[in-house]
């Protein structure tokens, strides 16, 4: 059984792109250099889900199944470390723009610590915090997503959230309150990285 079972598969995939493509436009953003790579990345990520559509769970994990749909195409874009570097500057000058831009009275010393310190965590524990903070989902729909167990990302999200506490103490010389670090952290503040959400698992 599938998503598309007892409807028109031109019809169920016309909603899927039409609930999921602005997520998936954050989500090349926030991982590409930029607009045009963004859009080349969502075309391929929906093409692939097409030509995956009988794999597509039914009801709200047709969501989440696109998001591991999008994993995957992200990375079969990778070409190189060479590549992979270049992205990286690109979203973290990105980053920097888009924190002037929206937070103009936040202190650019701290906001720029909390950036680099989430470029400094281990790939895999940084995106799941990067899923947490950046897409709001919850740990059991980040495992669905990833395709791994709950506990694994529980673990995952506790040990990046207590690298990100050392290493902002470490990089500010002193620990920073939590007001500071909201207006630093913001997409929802560094306290929603490092502490989990109520109400979700």
């Amino acid at each position: 059984m599938n998503g598309f079972v007892g409807t028109s598969a031109d019809d169920s995939f016309r909603r899927l792109y039409a609930d999921n493509f602005p997520a998936m436009l954050s989500y090349a953003l926030r991982r590409v250099g930029g607009l045009d790579d963004a859009a080349d990345l969502v075309a391929d990520i929906f093409l692939v889900a097409w030509r995956r559509r009988a794999e597509m769970p039914p009801g709200d994990e047709a969501r989440l199944w696109l998001f591991g749909v999008a994993r995957l195409t992200l990375a079969n874009h990778s070409r190189g470390e060479q590549r992979r570097h270049q992205l990286s500057e690109r979203l973290r000058l990105e980053l920097r723009e888009h924190l002037i831009t929206h937070d103009p009275t936040g202190d650019l010393v701290e906001v720029r610590a909390v950036r680099e310190v989430m470029a400094q965590l281990e790939p895999v524990d940084r995106e799941v915090l990067e899923l947490a903070v950046w897409e709001q989902l919850a740990p059991r729909e980040i495992a669905v997503a990833l395709g791994l167990s709950s506990q694994v990302v529980r673990a995952r999200l506790s040990r990046a959230r207590n690298r990100m506490r050392l290493l902002l103490e470490n990089t500010s010389g002193q620990a920073f309150s939590d007001h500071r670090m909201a207006r630093s952290g913001h997409v929802r503040g560094v306290p929603t990285m490092l502490e989990p959400k109520e109400g979700k698992a």
